[in-house]
């Protein structure tokens, strides 16, 4: 009789290709699926998962948690939503290359593009490294709860490559494009799943300059896309200009299509629905769709599963009158006697009249878009009715919305949040996005988990696919099978991860066991578990009744478990030969 570390039997088994359901066993051992049927084999653990579901773990292939991979074991919020991978260097911002005199310029970088605060980074980051390389090897030596992968970032690489002109956005010469190209496949060749960059003016440090990847060259992306092909080939992330500023689709989309067709390699961007151009994402998926079929390298759109938005609020970084002069007078106070200062009638009146100054930062001055704007609740509703925005509210009551945001965020004790849909929601509704999960080539993405620390907690949408998409939304959805296959299969495909995403012998024992029925997603929370006492946005679920990585169980009953098996991915890895199932 064969032996395992760990049964799992009589679970509904969902195994993340886009089959039918099942019910039946799954067997572990040395850290990979061995068997799968009905196992009649001993186990020195065994999971009961009668009337539960088992899936592969989930795999969020954009986020940032460049920093937080390194001064913690944990990678929360998303190992709290059934994420056992994630890859980190998006946006081409991160933390190496680096010298030693850039670091400032890399963590002001960071901090005006992923709200991660100067002094988390300060306290929080070890510089033990200087090449990508070393970086790498800086990240393996932490223990941690899932497994991580990482892309180079242009940024970092320009400034290493070019000094103070990469900084200043100067145009890459003939010896500058070499050095990029040697740096980007020395870090391919070390272990980095490929390179992520950025071209959107909303991407700025924080002193308010444009990042160093801002408006590069044509011939700077493909000589990135080559690098990548000639140190081993991965995926190329970008985030265009999404018609945001004026681009049409075809000048947008031709930034994929050059590297896609400099490389061979596979290229993933960032697509929404933008607010003033809601028809410019589906231009873009047609031009995708239209590459792909001509062959060459893939190119996927990436999507957020729910509206891309803000969350504002008086414990955040923004909320609709953090630049107003009356408020920033009180702005520095403890939040109960900042909540008793504005309820004062005098007070309220002065700040819902005065205009706001000028943001430094793009992202901070769109909290007062009304329109988009509503009330968050717990639990969060993330595909809210259009009739309960701020601007609609205002309107019934005869009022300006002004008063009513105002209002709205003195609720729960000044704890109140509001959702500022900033896109991904143009017409008052998600159903738009079906059109994308049932794409082929489309892959849910952008948890953007370790950034944005106070403004946004989009890492826990795996949990919302589940609850709204797969089983609670109203109209047309999602089978769990296709919500699972888009959380599992298609970004490992899309990632070069072919030995995870699936349930089958020989693939690696990343698994889901969760009650699908009861599962419950609730609003994010302030908590203070930053370097420095820095403070975030956490977000809680209920009904994953196991995570495992690796074969080890890292949460049980939504809680962590202290175990932290999770590794560093160097590289893409292959597809195991899977064997018949017992």
């Amino acid at each position: 009789m064969d032996t395992y570390d760990l049964v799992i039997r009589g679970g509904t088994i969902v195994d993340g290709t886009g089959a039918a359901a099942y019910v039946g066993d799954i067997a572990v051992r040395g850290g990979m699926i061995a068997a799968m049927g009905a196992i009649d084999g001993t186990a020195e653990r065994e999971i009961d998962a009668t009337g539960l579901t088992v899936t592969p773990g989930f795999i969020d292939l954009h986020t940032h948690y460049d920093g937080q991979a390194i001064w913690s074991s944990r990678l929360n919020p998303s190992s709290s939503h059934g994420v056992t991978t994630v890859v980190m260097g998006n946006c081409g911002v991160g933390f190496a290359p680096c010298r030693p005199e850039d670091r400032p310029l890399l963590c002001i970088t960071m901090e005006g593009v992923e709200d991660i605060p100067g002094v988390v980074m300060k306290e929080g980051l070890t510089w033990e490294w200087e090449t990508f390389p070393e970086y790498l090897d800086a990240v393996e030596a932490r223990a941690r709860d899932i497994d991580v992968g990482v892309l180079v970032p242009h940024s970092a690489v320009r400034v290493y490559a070019m000094g103070k002109r990469g900084a200043d956005r100067a145009p890459a010469d003939e010896n500058d494009l070499k050095a990029m190209h040697d740096l980007i496949s020395e870090a391919v060749r070390a272990g980095a799943l490929g390179f992520g960059s950025t071209r959107t003016a909303f991407d700025r440090r924080a002193d308010g300059e444009h990042v160093p990847s801002f408006d590069v060259g044509s011939e700077e992306l493909a000589n990135a896309a080559r690098a990548v092909r000639d140190g081993g080939g991965g995926v190329l992330q970008i985030l265009p200009d999404l018609g945001t500023f004026g681009s049409s689709a075809e000048k947008c989309f031709s930034l994929m299509k050059i590297m896609s067709e400099a490389s061979g390699l596979p290229v993933t961007y960032t697509m929404s629905q933008i607010n003033e151009h809601p028809d410019h994402w589906r231009k873009l998926l047609h031009l995708t769709q239209a590459h792909n079929k001509a062959g060459g390298g893939l190119v996927h759109p990436q999507f957020f599963p729910r509206p891309v938005g803000m969350l504002a609020g008086l414990e955040l970084t923004s909320n609709p009158f953090v630049y107003c002069a009356s408020y920033q007078a009180i702005a520095h106070l403890p939040l109960a006697e900042r909540v008793a200062e504005m309820r004062r009638p005098e007070v309220r009146a002065r700040i819902v009249s005065e205009q706001p100054g000028n943001a430094l930062l793009p992202m901070t001055a769109m909290t007062r878009q009304w329109k988009n704007m509503y009330r968050l609740g717990d639990p969060p509703c993330y595909e809210p009715d259009p009739a309960d925005s701020v601007a609609a509210m205002a309107e019934r009551e005869g009022r300006i919305p002004e008063e009513i945001a105002y209002d709205l965020l003195l609720e729960q004790d000044g704890r109140a949040l509001l959702l500022v849909a900033i896109a991904n929601y143009a017409q008052g509704s998600l159903s738009y996005q079906l059109e994308m999960m049932r794409d082929p080539h489309c892959v849910i993405g952008l948890g953007d988990g370790g950034a944005h620390y106070g403004l946004i907690c989009d890492s826990s949408y795996p949990t919302y696919v589940l609850t709204h998409w797969a089983r609670d939304r109203q109209g047309d959805r999602l089978t769990l099978e296709e919500a699972v296959k888009a959380m599992t299969s298609t970004p490992a495909g899309v990632m070069g991860l072919g030995d995870r995403g699936i349930l089958a012998p020989g693939y690696k024992a990343d698994i889901n066991v969760f009650d699908h029925a009861g599962m419950a997603l609730y609003a994010p929370r302030i908590v203070d578990d930053l370097p420095a006492g820095g403070r975030r946005l956490d977000q809680a679920a209920s009904g994953y009744r196991w995570t495992i990585v690796s074969g080890e169980i890292i949460l049980k009953d939504d809680q962590p478990t202290g175990e932290f098996p999770g590794r560093l991915v160097r590289g893409r890895q292959p597809a195991p030969v899977v064997r018949e199932i017992a």
